[in-house]
């Protein structure tokens, strides 16, 4: 018999999680399998083998590590989803059955919980449970300004930038570039040659990383994720991290973004599930894995940033002492090579093309596709005049339709206000 305990009475998920359990208990070997809810903490499953345990842990289904009624579970190193809602919360590690209750380390010290939330307590958050508690400052050092210094203010004139001319750096926060700002997000270039060995967090802003050149792994207290060419890398803001890099060779494209980053809205139902227009599902959705716990003291640097200043931190504990988290605040990759294009006979308007939004800005991903296809069709865009929006255009390939000479790495900026439009030649190609 396998208890299960619903989060809610009438919970209507409950019957295919019944038939899942089932399907996946015959499929290894248990006779006339029985499902029963039980609509309270305990856990009854003293009578499970290690081994069973282990089956339903790597099939995704979190059996507890205790005996009954123990405040402990370990789910499984996967990431569920609710038939019902699709929810993307995740978990990774050891968590206690129940949040901000009294929860003991096998030495018999109790964990750190920390909320990490977003929009004061209405955003996205995540419960994390520390070995130590994360308030423990070593040392402060003097902060220094890193807000970039204005070139050109209020211009209304297209622009191009090769952005391959901008020269390698070994230290990864010096390599970054910021080219172009507003209120609402900063734009810019890195080429960094080394990984880090210091910590970094960015406490103002979502952070979106586009993957050019270069390959490595993101190393953070949820998990680490694994990073190559083409990924776009979302590390919400207040995530401390380490980035390592397996070359010296490494092109990013990065925004930071003064507001929360999402996935469209109208690609989602009103559960949150990924609807089947999108050009993109949860599948193709690179989560944190590996959670390592770090029981170490010392001396560890961590570079803070807010509001154009960078404040050099020294805490006692090593920032990744996690020994587990669930929640939906969490850094991810989601690969350019997994969108789905959307075509049409005559041609498309960017939007078709998004791939994240704000407040105040897109994020289009113009990938190769079927160009327009009416007999008629003129395969490039239409002049067009975005009173309202810059135009920012970031070529990876180096090959546009409308454009003439274009360079891996080129930058073309479209201000609002006046229009732009295929160089020439483009239209009778």
């Amino acid at each position: 018999m396998v208890i299960i305990t619903p989060t809610y009475t009438g919970c209507p998920a409950m019957g295919i999680i019944e038939d899942d359990i089932i399907a996946l208990l015959k499929q290894h070997g248990v006779q006339e399998p029985k499902v029963t809810l039980v609509y309270s903490p305990a856990w009854t499953t003293d009578w499970m083998t290690e081994t069973t345990k282990q089956k339903l842990r790597d099939f995704g289904i979190a059996a507890p590590m205790h005996s009954s009624c123990s405040s402990w579970i370990k789910p499984a190193n996967t990431h569920v989803h609710c038939p019902r809602c699709n929810s993307k919360n995740t978990k990774l590690g050891t968590i206690p059955a129940k949040r901000h209750v009294v929860s003991r380390q096998a030495n018999g010290n109790l964990y750190q919980e920390e909320l990490v939330g977003t929009q004061g307590f209405a955003g996205m958050s995540s419960l994390v449970y520390h070995l130590y508690p994360p308030t423990r400052v070593k040392q402060k050092d003097k902060a220094y300004s890193v807000a970039p210094k204005i070139a050109i203010d209020n211009g209304l004139d297209c622009m191009s930038f090769q952005g391959f001319q901008l020269q390698p750096e070994k230290d990864y926060l010096k390599s970054r570039k910021t080219l172009f700002v507003n209120a609402n997000m900063h734009i810019g270039l890195a080429a960094p040659m080394e990984s880090t060995s210091y910590f970094y967090k960015n406490a103002d802003a979502d952070e979106m990383i586009f993957v050019h050149e270069g390959s490595g792994t993101l190393f953070t207290m949820y998990g680490e994720l694994n990073f190559k060419y083409g990924d776009y890398i979302i590390i919400p803001r207040g995530t401390v991290y380490q980035i390592h890099f397996n070359t010296d060779k490494n092109r990013l494209l990065y925004v930071e973004s003064f507001s929360p980053i999402f996935t469209p809205s109208r690609y989602r139902n009103q559960f949150g599930q990924m609807l089947e227009h999108s050009p993109f599902c949860e599948r193709d959705i690179v989560r944190p894995s590996n959670l390592k716990t770090y029981d170490e003291q010392g001396e560890f640097d961590i570079f803070i940033k807010k509001k154009g200043m960078m404040f050099p931190y020294q805490y006692a504990n090593h920032p990744f002492d996690v020994a587990g988290w669930d929640g939906y605040h969490y850094p991810y990759i989601f690969s350019i090579f997994n969108f789905e294009p959307i075509t049409g006979r005559v041609h498309m308007p960017p939007p078709i093309h998004q791939t994240f939004e704000n407040a105040h800005f897109v994020i289009c991903s113009f990938v190769p596709r079927l160009y327009d296809y009416h007999p008629d069709a003129i395969p490039a865009p239409y002049h067009h005049s975005n009173i309202d929006s810059d135009e920012l255009l970031y070529y990876v390939d180096g090959d546009f339709m409308s454009r003439n000479n274009i360079q891996k790495g080129q930058i073309t900026l479209h201000p609002g206000g006046i229009p732009h439009g295929p160089h020439p030649g483009a239209i009778e190609r």
